[in-house]
């Protein structure tokens, strides 16, 4: 059965979970491979330090194959693992302090730049509204920003976006509203494209 679900050519985070759970190395070298990232991506979002942040991502696989005994049978891969590199990351400001003396995660400005896929861009009217999207989006107080980039970049759930930033979920939901209020006030274009552009930025 193990080597049914790891010879298979898309496998399903769900099914890698149990295997990695059960010991089994390939399953769990093909979720560091798949994750490994995006979770530098986002890490880098809140701090310039790449190599600290890529002791947190290992860090954070390490732990998952350490302890994999007692981690929960049923988790959402994606949104677990974007959760534990964050509180990761706020650990290690606790304690070595790198990021910023007086302020916790949550206050660091979160760097995050939208672009589209090129195609999107095929006129000048539609990277003009790129360009407004990106400073608008980027001129959002940091933790409704985040919780755009989880929503639209990586397609998390509210529930899942709550979980990550350690909040319910109404508040989770209140940070997209008011994020989405925000960017209205000043967006000159149709609902639709705003959608489209931030559902297809990286």
């Amino acid at each position: 059965m193990k080597n049914q679900i790891l010879n298979k050519a898309v496998l399903d985070d769900n099914e890698l979970w149990v295997e990695l759970k059960a010991g089994d190395e390939k399953a769990f070298s093909t979720l560091f491979k798949r994750y490994y990232s995006y979770l530098i991506q986002y890490g880098n979002s809140f701090s310039p330090f790449s190599e600290k942040i890529q002791d947190c991502v290992q860090d954070v696989f390490t732990d998952i194959w350490v302890y994999r005994n007692s981690l929960s049978d049923t988790v959402v891969v994606k949104a677990y693992l974007l959760s534990c590199v964050r509180k990761r990351i706020v650990r290690l400001q606790e304690r070595d302090k790198v990021f910023n003396k007086s302020k916790s995660v949550d206050a660091i400005a979160f760097l995050f730049d939208f672009s589209v896929e090129h195609q999107l861009i095929s006129d000048e009217l539609t990277a003009g509204k790129v360009a407004q999207l990106n400073k608008l989006v980027n001129d959002l107080p940091t933790r409704q920003k985040e919780a755009l980039y989880l929503r639209y970049h990586h397609g998390l759930s509210v529930d899942e976006i709550a979980e990550i930033l350690n909040v319910n979920y109404q508040s989770a939901n209140n940070l997209l509203h008011r994020a989405l209020v925000n960017i209205r006030k000043e967006w000159k274009g149709t609902f639709g494209l705003l959608i489209v552009l931030l559902t297809n930025c990286i």
